[in-house]
């Protein structure tokens, strides 16, 4: 049993500046003006208290409710363990629903689907996600007896769950968050595999595919597989299962959207299978569940189980264990087992069980069928927090043959620990009513009081305000950039155990740190960093994707239910690797996948170009507007028209804020427009830099000085730099003024103070300097993947190539035409390891990251799910 100390009530949480920002702006309760009203131990008291008067009401509970409370406020105080968001907000409050995941059916009326949106929007008042499965709708152009008329299909109503999503806020903290699921089998399968291509459309909506195992036999044996109508459960012809992996491959390869589910896979873990098949998960994957379910969710915080001193345990001892397990752990990593608090991590696993399912007693659901079916199963999702924090203190590298041994000795150690705490609560309380029939009556097991206990979920603000790394994932970055609001000064936030670890070996400084900052995070390339450090803090981004698949079937191998984790890949992984991980996902016994090539959602511009030859010689200048007004005119200044054809530059820059691509074009000889890129489509730092680039456009187009553009722009700081010395860049604007300096002195000859009514002398490029041929509008850019193709195709026909990235089983990946004689531009091996991040709306820094299926910002907390 656990050691509460007799202090327990007087001792403070450990909080850093940042959690307390995080608490303050979200958990923390107001009073009707707004005003906090609650501290931080008085939130763990009244969470704590909330689940310990559930238990107590028990006649077969051995502790009163006090005892309880004592019990579960010491894990909530010392960071032990921690339930999710709506647990945290909603607990013991007017609006008690304290569970994070939800499943609601979709079916094939207008009347039904309509009650879902309304369902849905009242569980995202709440604080929960949802789940859909929508694959018992007709499909589009399908018949509608009832009216005459023809369906419009799945996609289409996704539409109107997002726009229904977009107006309510969860619980007044956070907008709404859903998943949608559509089953390989469905005709229209091909339209939702592409109905996320535009990164605007469908904004509150995670999307999967459904894959069976008869598909994924159809994909390896190269065969067809049947579709099938849901109006009637009839096949309605077949597809060619390659081709449509090849479109599912190529879709996740250019956006991360759509990911995948196995769903048979699920369903042969399904505990209740006589209440139904599993068909959905919740937004983040980790929970399937079946229609009208929800599930309490928690995890336990790892980085509390590592202890300095080697001692015995008898963990490899336990019956539980997977056959082969101990004996491989007894053979390989006998020490780093022996530093881990095995007894502790047993004690916070049960009383977290206990915790989770005293919860169902005392929550509230806003649809009765939810209340119904969640008592009926009492579903509870433990976790984990801190587990690539528990591997560096064990000097574990993450993506290590070590590293996945310990995951999957953890994971089953979790769910065997879990399962003694169900089996006992069970004969406390009794076992969870659909338990007759379950899996676990037909095998002939003791009774449970969950019909499934472990979940590895995403942890976001919960593991931030516990200073622990997220879920399962490995470290993101060991420090980030902050800027301080008081005095706008630059502070470097560094990962504790990575500060620690250069003060012991004394090479802690504040210079050292800011040049890991500048680097992305990534300790990797800087001299003064031991070959050591480098290999164990390897960030996300520098762990072979192969390591992250094999990383998540190990934990996956010792939990119920399923995980949440995100496959990171470098921004030139092909679609072929997409594909392997797919597959060797499916090998390795996942329930899911998820991944996400970094800046594959940001618009690239294309890399070089040949100057398009203009017909007919000259250009007519006279049908377009004069460069020049009469001074009288001021105020009243128009820019001139754009032609049809322009030629230009362009530039890749290292920002702060990411890469910056710039192209600047060319007009009667003069510099006329800009164009700049950063990040993707929708996010907030694209939108400031197209706005800059838009405002110089309009200015060259008008005739302004370019220098004096420059003089604006250049020496223009922000919350970070990179570079040193005369290479440094302070800011994305002093990165574009700064690339107008090079391009204007590099490449045209004029006097100081330009007189716009002079033509300005170009320059012959040399045979090192790109030329860009530019389309008429900007938006003409091609798909990411054109960023690497040659300079002698123009933007269309790069466009169209790169469109259709090739995959296929024999290794041969091919993105178009590859042109002989010209060289594409290659980002720096680190540079390609260093995370793409996007402008945090919360804390307003650079620190935005995608993580676990939802962006999350690395520095406040800030989840956009």
């Amino acid at each position: 049993m656990m050691s509460i100390p007799e202090d327990l009530m007087v001792r403070k949480m450990n909080l850093t500046p940042d959690a307390m920002t995080i608490l303050e702006s979200r958990y923390l309760l107001r009073n009707k003006e707004g005003a906090i009203t609650e501290t931080p131990e008085q939130m763990c008291a009244r969470v704590a208290r909330e689940a310990a008067k559930a238990g107590a009401r028990y006649e077969g509970c051995k502790e009163d409710a006090e005892q309880r409370f004592r019990r579960f406020y010491y894990m909530l105080i010392e960071g032990l363990f921690s339930p999710n968001s709506p647990t945290w907000m909603n607990a013991g409050t007017p609006n008690p629903q304290n569970a994070a995941c939800f499943v609601l059916p979709v079916e094939d009326s207008l009347s039904k689907i309509f009650d879902a949106v309304k369902n849905a929007a009242l569980i995202h008042q709440s604080g929960g996600g949802t789940g859909f499965d929508f694959s018992s709708l007709r499909p589009a152009g399908d018949v509608v007896r009832s009216t005459g008329g023809v369906a419009s299909g799945p996609v289409s109503f996704m539409a109107v769950f997002n726009s229904a999503t977009e107006t309510i806020k969860q619980g007044g903290k956070r907008r709404g968050a859903n998943i949608g699921i559509l089953r390989v089998d469905h005709p229209d399968i091909e339209s939702f595999i592409t109905c996320k291509e535009d990164n605007n459309t469908l904004v509150n909506f995670n999307i999967s595919v459904a894959l069976t195992d008869l598909f994924m036999k159809a994909v390896e044996e190269g065969a067809e597989y049947e579709i099938f109508n849901p109006r009637d459960g009839k096949p309605v012809g077949k597809k060619d299962a390659r081709a449509i992996f090849h479109k599912l491959v190529a879709h996740a390869w250019k956006n991360g959207e759509p990911g995948i589910v196995f769903l048979d896979r699920i369903n042969s873990d399904n505990p209740t299978p006589g209440l139904g098949r599993i068909s959905a998960t919740n937004p983040c994957g980790e929970q399937p569940l079946l229609p009208y379910e929800a599930c309490n969710l928690g995890s336990i915080n790892l980085q509390k189980v590592f202890k300095e001193t080697e001692s015995d345990t008898d963990v490899l001892d336990r019956d539980y264990l997977p056959e082969g397990l101990a004996e491989a752990c007894e053979a390989e990593m006998m020490p780093e087992i022996r530093k881990v608090d095995w007894a502790l991590l047993s004690d916070v696993v049960r009383s977290s069980v206990d915790f989770l399912d005293s919860i169902i007693d005392v929550s509230e659901y806003p649809i009765k069928e939810i209340s119904d079916r969640v008592r009926t199963t009492r579903k509870v999702g433990l976790g984990m927090m801190g587990f690539a924090d528990l591997l560096i203190l064990l000097g574990l590298p993450y993506g290590s043959a070590k590293s996945e041994l310990m995951a999957r000795l953890i994971s089953n150690f979790i769910t065997g620990e879990a399962r003694i705490e169900s089996a006992r609560l069970a004969a406390e309380r009794g076992p969870f009513p659909a338990f007759e029939g379950s899996a676990f009556d037909v095998l002939g097991g003791p009774a449970m009081r969950n019909a499934t206990v472990t979940t590895v979920a995403p942890t976001g603000t919960i593991s931030m305000i516990a200073n622990a790394s997220s879920g399962c994932e490995p470290l993101f970055g060991v420090a980030f950039t902050k800027q301080n609001v008081l005095g706008g000064k630059q502070l470097t936030q560094t990962n504790p155990i990575f500060f620690e670890d250069l003060k012991r070996r004394g090479l802690l400084s504040d210079e050292l740190t800011a040049k890991v900052a500048d680097n992305g995070g990534s300790v990797r390339g800087i001299a003064e960093i031991p070959d050591d450090m480098k290999e164990l803090y390897r960030t996300a981004l520098e762990i072979p994707w192969e390591w992250h698949v094999r990383i998540q079937a190990a934990i996956q191998s010792g939990t119920e239910n399923a995980v949440s984790k995100t496959i990171n890949m470098m921004n030139d992984a092909s679609p072929e690797d997409v594909g392997k991980a797919y597959m060797l996902a499916y090998r390795l016994g996942c329930k899911g996948l998820t991944v996400y090539r970094s800046g594959s959602r940001e618009i690239e511009v294309i890399s070089s170009g040949q100057q398009k030859k203009l017909e007919g010689g000259a250009r007519e200048e006279e049908s377009h507007k004069p460069y020049t007004v009469p001074c009288s005119l001021w105020g009243m200044v128009k820019p001139i028209d754009r032609p049809e054809e322009l030629a230009g530059i362009t530039k890749r820059v290292a920002t702060p804020s990411g890469t910056l691509w710039a192209t600047l074009n060319m007009y009667a000889d003069r510099p006329f427009e800009i164009f700049c890129q950063i990040s993707r489509a929708g996010t907030d730092i694209y939108a400031f830099t197209e706005s800059i680039a838009r405002l110089i456009s309009l200015c060259l187009r008008a005739g302004v000085d370019p220098s004096e553009i420059v003089k604006q722009l250049r020496g223009i700081g922000g919350s970070g730099h990179t570079g040193f010395g005369p290479n440094k860049v302070l800011s994305v604007p002093d990165a574009i003024g700064r690339m107008l300096e090079q391009a204007i002195g590099r490449r045209f000859s004029y006097p100081s103070g330009l007189d716009p009514k002079v033509p300005l002398q170009i320059k012959e490029p040399s045979a090192s300097q790109e030329v860009l041929a530019q389309d008429a509008e900007p938006q003409d850019y091609p798909s990411a993947s054109a960023a690497h193709e040659d300079s002698a195709h123009s933007a269309s026909e790069v466009a169209d190539d790169a469109d259709q990235p090739s995959f296929d089983f024999n290794g041969d990946v091919a993105h178009g035409p590859e042109p002989a004689g010209q060289e594409s531009f290659e980002e720096p091996a680190a540079e390609k390891a260093m995370p793409r991040m996007d402008l945090c709306p919360s804390c307003g820094n650079n620190s935005l990251v995608y993580e676990s299926g939802c962006e999350t910002c690395m520095i406040c907390g800030y989840s956009r799910c």
